[in-house]
């Protein structure tokens, strides 16, 4: 009853056999099987590229490693093992979804963002002021690196993150390096959570952020630098993380956490990352 399931390579061998055969008789075809494969190639490196920066990587080389051996028991009809292996893939591909939750949802959302703007042109007015803000930024995380004041200031990119602003205090406010630090102000009302930048405004305050529970993540990590990671592997997301204990500047993006990061190297990291990537140019 499961020999549905198995894969037979030597069915597959013979379908591409006959349709080489076939595209030799009909140019067309073969114009079309091109484009294909450049489509697929190029999906298959865009997916391979996003994967080794989260930790779909080491499960992709294991979903790799079992393909390999499902393929050797066929040739060799080690039946046993290829019936196990062939019986739970169907199985493993749900589970494969489920594990990859995070991921997919975000590779998903990223091709859901609008760039057409960036081949069209682009007001060159919200570049200027998109600058602006990186050095406000830069500006009132200095100061509360100085000060030792704890402070969690995410910006939003593409993927759009509001249900985050949802559950923090609305500000809807220009960037301003004097409101950033005296959101961070300890003893405040908002001085707890992280700030939310959208859109070039100070979006919300006292945001709740998502949680990073990765095993990989070093225990003496504090709650602060766990919420910056969580909400980077959440989105495209970056969050800037000042510690009240030590008064360095960590930067979380994409599932990482770059740890002591100075003035200089904060500043060409958001533009690298905001203005270059978002807009094409610096």
């Amino acid at each position: 009853m499961f020999s549905n399931l198995k894969i037979n390579f030597t069915e597959i061998w013979n379908a591409l056999t006959s349709y080489i055969t076939e595209l030799s008789a009909n140019p067309f075809k073969l114009i079309t099987l091109i484009l294909d494969l450049i489509i697929v190639l190029y999906l298959l490196y865009a997916f391979i590229v996003h994967s080794r920066k989260t930790r779909a990587w080491q499960l992709l080389k294991g979903i790799v490693f079992i393909l390999i051996i499902t393929a050797i028991s066929e040739i060799l009809q080690l039946k046993i093992l290829n019936f196990i292996l062939t019986f739970f893939m169907p199985y493993g591909v749900i589970a494969l979804i489920v594990i990859f939750q995070p991921e997919l949802r975000r590779m998903l959302e990223q091709l859901g963002t609008n760039k057409i703007t960036k081949y069209f042109g682009l007001d060159k007015d919200l570049v200027t002021k998109t600058k602006e803000d990186i050095y406000k930024i830069v500006i009132a995380t200095t100061e509360l690196a100085k000060s030792k004041t704890g402070g969690l200031i995410v910006i939003e990119r593409d993927i759009q993150i509001s249900d985050i602003i949802d559950n923090g205090v609305k500000i809807n406010a220009e960037v301003s390096p004097q409101l950033i630090v005296n959101l961070f102000t300890p003893n405040t009302p908002l001085h707890d959570g992280a700030i939310v930048i959208s859109k070039n405004q100070i979006a919300a305050a006292a945001c709740i952020l998502p949680l990073a529970d990765d095993k990989d993540i070093a225990k003496e990590i504090g709650t602060r630098h766990r919420a910056g990671i969580g909400i980077s592997k959440e989105s495209d997301a970056i969050a800037i993380i000042i510690s009240e204990e030590t008064g360095k500047i960590s930067v979380a993006k994409e599932g990482t956490l770059i740890a002591d990061v100075k003035e200089d190297a904060l500043k060409n990291i958001l533009v690298k990352n905001i203005i270059t990537k978002r807009f094409g140019n610096e």
